[in-house]
Order: structure tokens, then sequence, then C-alpha cells
């Protein structure tokens, strides 16, 4: 029987020494797991590449060492492996954070802003330009980002094909437990708040933090929660996982037991894997292996553990015109001939794709086949899950907020406000390499009023416009001007609401 305390906490031992300079006049902080050395970046101090645990495949973490010697905390850690060249290097030894601070003395009690990545449990890194925290931090917080185990790698379920391997669904959710822990345990030195630590998070990394949010692992270890583009409604069920898993095996014609050995760019091949559920590449997401997870995130109703808890839940309004572009086979040609029988597999529910396109039809007579292809998507499938965890959190009285971004790349025009377009705004890198947000007045204004509601509510637990409650709906748009309306896209909530939503690949 592995004990959990013992395995996500390991030993901390260490005498904290107050805050540095080295002779280069870079900052010095001493914690409970070493000492570090970050550098001076303006009016922020940056500490990169801390390492916060270490890990055995398909096993829970256990908290780094303490090293004596001063570390030098200025590069990025590696990120996980995954398939791609967006970021490297890769190792499966990746469990690094980032701090950026303003102020790095004790007592300086800041907020304290966590960020996990998206990428769907599969992909994704917070080497990305978009995730840099400076300017965040510059407006009076302490910023962490987190890299985890990703794929297979970190939620590839053998809990029932090998009883060596009874964490193995979801040690990539205990690896940001374990994050969350050290930064608990830490982040005082770095000029920061434990008792006030908000998690963030964009499409996956949102998903990861729904999920935390219904784990016992993480109860306690952050005070406030916000979702950009990510939910997770419900998680894998054990037997689809495990299917998953066969398939996995399958493919690399390998054992649980050899996958052990097995070069981990293997493994990244075996996720080309058709997934025995959904069709295309393998899905991998948390497991409700009722032993880390033992109820679904939302579902039949939100976690009672976490209802105290504050949260935003956000959206943009054209999410879907993120993953196509004009030429991808099923939006090159629409028309209304075909565009009843290309919407029903991207609907991702259970319900008539001729009566949808009807109905928005009827609903929006001058939408053109491609619109209506996007905003029933999105309304679907992407703000759909949304939508139930905010339904879900109303109903029980927990104190949330809604946004939808509005605001249109001036970059790409084409996209409108899609999927990915709240993350440089957020962080305030519009101008970082992959951002369409652009950087004009009107941009800079979408992005400053996010950047405060953010920071607000790191600071105060509130957001700066009405709760979302039932049957009033109210959502803040980030648009130029920003304004607060009720129940906004409520003929398209209604259209979805007339059947039940399963999360995809669960």
């Amino acid at each position: 029987m592995i004990d959990r305390r013992a395995v996500l906490t390991g030993a901390i031992a260490a005498t904290v020494a107050t805050p540095s300079l080295s002779a280069t006049g870079d900052p010095i902080v001493g914690t409970s797991a070493g000492r570090f050395r970050g550098m001076r970046e303006g009016p922020v101090r940056a500490f990169r590449g801390i390492r916060y645990g270490t890990s055995e495949r398909f096993q829970a973490p256990v908290a780094a060492p303490y090293a004596n010697a001063i570390a030098d905390a200025v590069a990025f850690g590696p990120s996980a492996p995954q398939r791609g060249d967006a970021y490297r290097p890769q190792s499966e030894d990746c469990l690094f954070l980032n701090v950026w601070t303003p102020d790095v003395r004790r007592g300086a009690a800041l907020p304290v802003m966590v960020y996990f990545h998206g990428g769907a449990y599969s992909t994704g890194s917070v080497v990305d330009p978009l995730n840099d925290g400076r300017h965040l931090a510059a407006n009076g917080v302490v910023v962490v980002t987190v890299n985890h185990r990703l794929n297979a790698l970190g939620y590839l379920f053998l809990g029932r094909l090998d009883g060596r391997f009874p964490d193995s669904g979801n040690v990539g959710q205990l690896d940001l437990v374990l994050a969350l822990r050290w930064i608990r345990a830490n982040i005082a030195a770095f000029g920061g708040d434990p008792d006030r630590v908000t998690v963030f998070g964009q499409s996956g990394g949102g998903a990861k933090i729904a999920t935390l949010m219904a784990m016992p692992a993480a109860a306690g270890l952050f005070h406030r929660a916000a979702t950009m583009s990510g939910q997770q409604v419900t998680a894998s069920g054990p037997l689809n996982a495990t299917a998953r898993a066969r398939a996995f095996l399958g493919g690399l014609k390998a054992t649980p037991e050899e996958l052990l050995t097995m070069p981990f760019e293997r493994l990244i091949e075996g996720l080309e894997a058709t997934d025995p559920v959904l069709g295309g590449n393998l899905y991998f997401g948390p497991v409700l292996d009722m032993k880390w997870l033992v109820r679904h995130p939302f579902w039949p109703d939100a976690a009672p553990q976490s209802n105290a808890i504050p949260m935003i839940l956000g959206n943009t309004r054209d999410e879907t015109r993120g993953f196509y572009r004009p030429e991808h086979p099923t939006i090159a040609g629409l028309n209304w001939d075909n565009l009843a029988e290309r919407l029903g597999p991207e609907l991702r529910v259970d319900i008539s794709p001729e009566w949808v396109v009807k109905e928005y039809r009827r609903k929006f007579p001058s939408h053109s086949p491609e619109q209506i292809f996007f905003a029933a998507t999105t309304a679907g499938r992407s703000w759909r899950g949304q939508l139930e965890e905010a339904e879900a959190r109303a109903r029980a009285d927990a104190p949330t907020w809604a946004y939808q971004l509005d605001y249109s790349s001036p970059i790409e025009p084409w996209r409108g406000a899609p999927h990915t377009m709240d993350i440089p705004l957020v962080f305030g890198t519009i101008d970082a390499p992959g951002s369409i947000s652009g950087t004009g007045a009107a941009s800079r204004a979408v992005s400053g009023a996010m950047m405060k509601a953010f920071v607000d509510f790191a600071g105060s637990g509130k957001a700066g416009w009405p709760q979302y409650r039932l049957p009033e709906r109210a959502t803040m748009l980030f648009d130029v001007p920003p304004r607060v309306e009720n129940d906004p896209r409520r003929e398209q909530r209604e259209i979805f609401a007339r059947v039940p939503y399963v999360q995809p690949g669960t």
C-alpha cells in the first residue's frame, strides 16, 4: 500500500535563508527545497527551471531532495515528451516550475497565480513564449508556471492490467498536486502568500484544474481557480481507459513490463494507435480510478470539496475557428447541401445535425453555412462543457463568474475570437511569437482589462462583475468596450440543452 502523504511530499529539510544578491546582483532565494539563483528582468525577478519532484515511469512522483549547493534557476527545464518539435528539449525528467516575482522579500505576501498549460493532456509546455509570466508579475502578483508528465507517460491507465501501476492513470495530475505542495511550502520565500494561491489554465490546463477540484489529494492546496476554454465535466471511465491501454500496448506489441525499459521516443510513437472509443489517435486524460479520483469532477454535480473556492469560467466566442483553416476538407466547399453531413461528427454530442441546421437557419437567417458550422460546433462541444460547469456551480450557490472573449483577432480576422486567443491577452504577451491578438490600442485595452480582472481575482477572490447565477447567467464580454450581458447566446444554449452532455473521450 502506497502512503499518499509520503509519496506526494517526500522529505523536506533545510535551513531557510533570507533573500540575498549574488556578485552580479542576481537574486538568491533560500527555501525549504534549497537555494536558487534567479535573474533580474526589469521590475521582476525570474527563477526558471526549479525542480519540484522526481518520478519513475507510471509511478506517483516524489518531492525533489534538498540540494546544499545554490542552484542556478536561469533556464527552463525540459518539456514533457510529446509529439512534434514545438518544445525542445524533451525528457521524462520534466518536473520543473518557474517563478516570476516583483518582490522576493518574505512577508511581501503577494497573491500567487499558478498556470497549467493546455494541450489536451497530451502536448504543450510552459516554455511557450505566450506563457511568460513577467508582465503579470509586474502587476503585483507572483506567477508560477508548471510542467508535468503528459499523454501515455502521464495518463496511461495500467491499473487493471498490472497491479504494480495503481497510480498510472493519474500521475500527470499527481505531478500537479506535488507542484502545489511545493508552492505551499516555499512560495513565501519568493514574496508570495501561500494562503492566496490561484490556479489558472487554458484548454487542457483548465481541464486539469477542474479535475483537481474533485481530487481529495488537492484539497486545500489552492484558494481560487480560473479556467479558460477548458473543462472536465466527466473523467475517463476505467473500462474505456483500459481499452485504450490495450490499444496502446497492441500498437507497440508490448506488455506493461516491456514499457518500463522502452525509450520514451518509442512510447510517443505508440500514441498513433487508433482510439477504440473515439476513433482517431488515442485520447489520454484523468481516470476515475477510485483511488485518486473517486468521482467525476462536475457530474452529477459540482464536486462539493471545491464549492467554497471562487472560480472564473471563461471561453472564447469562436472557439472552433482555432481548429480549422479555410482549406481544411471539412470547411472547404461547405454549402447548404453538405453542412449537416459535415457538422454531425464535429458536434461530439448525439443530436440530429439536420435539426441543428434547421434551428440555426430559423434563428439566424443571415448566417452562412460556414458561420453556422463554427457557431454550432463552438456551442455544442466547446462552450457546452464550460456551461455545464457554470450551471452546476450556480445550482450549488458556489461563487462563480463567467466571461466570454468577444474581441476578434486583427491579425487573422476570419478566425474571430478563436481558441487560445485569451492566453496572450491574460498574460500580457500580445507581442510574443504565436500571438494573433495584435498590439494596437484595442488589443492593449482588452489585454489590460483581462489582466486586471485576473490579478484582482487572485487578490480578493472576486471578479469585477456580477456572479453567475440562475436564471440571469450574467457574463462579462471582453471586447472594446467590455460589457456584462445576461445569458448571451441564449438561443444556442437552448438548442443543445435538449440533449445530455458527456465529455468527449470519457
